[in-house]
């Protein structure tokens, strides 16, 4: 795993923004929107892949599309950015009504990536650990499901999590409105990485990735 880079403050403009919101006024924030994914849910299923993992790999591509979304502070507590970020995700262990947190490597091949973490998920279906894989590497973000429920709002609270630069995506149950599927997700994240502007660009490419699925079948 190669090293994050560190950010040149001297030029980076974002550097007293960081350091309000991370040192004088801590600051983190979550957004929830519904995004349309009838095009998205039509062609999974045509194509008979999975859902879930599709929607793992969408939102994968935008962190690993933008700095904001993959930084950390590296040993000297400095702003850093990872070349590459990987995927954390939950799966459900229904007999015992508890989760385990797996991850699978980003790859930008779609189909490359599905298979893998489909091969992670049947490994580790049953498991009784947590972390069954090992703790997660520390280049990665998380993404959580709530297939059982759709939200119109969803916040985690994370005490002493001021550090936690990573965004996290919370995924809920589609709901039918009008002859649509709209899926409903929450992005939580540090505001001394990213304003609205940057999550809100980042839910907008999600609602075309959706929107034009024809990566799902490529």
């Amino acid at each position: 795993m190669d090293a994050p880079q560190p950010i040149d403050l001297e030029t980076w403009p974002r550097r007293q923004h960081f350091e309000h919101y991370l040192r004088t006024v801590p600051c983190t924030y979550a957004i929830t929107v519904e995004v349309d994914a009838t095009e998205f849910a039509a062609a999974v299923r045509r194509a008979g892949r999975r859902t879930y993992i599709s929607q793992i790999w969408a939102l994968a591509q935008l962190v690993n599309r933008h700095d904001e979304f993959r930084m950390t502070l590296d040993a000297a507590d400095a702003p850093a950015v990872w070349g590459r970020t990987h995927p954390s995700f939950t799966i459900f262990n229904a007999e015992r009504e508890t989760f385990a947190s797996v991850w699978t490597p980003f790859d930008p091949d779609y189909a490359a990536f599905h298979d893998a973490a489909a091969q992670v998920i049947a490994e580790h279906a049953g498991t009784t650990e947590f972390f069954p894989q090992g703790a997660p590497p520390p280049n990665s973000f998380d993404v959580s499901s709530l297939p059982w429920t759709s939200f119109t709002g969803f916040t985690l609270n994370i005490d002493g999590g001021s550090g936690h630069l990573a965004p996290i995506f919370t995924l809920g149950r589609y709901v039918e409105r009008e002859g649509r599927l709209l899926l409903p997700l929450a992005v939580q994240i540090h505001h001394a990485v990213a304003d609205g502007f940057h999550t809100a660009r980042l839910v907008t490419e999600f609602r075309e990735l959706l929107a034009h699925p024809d990566w799902v079948t490529d």
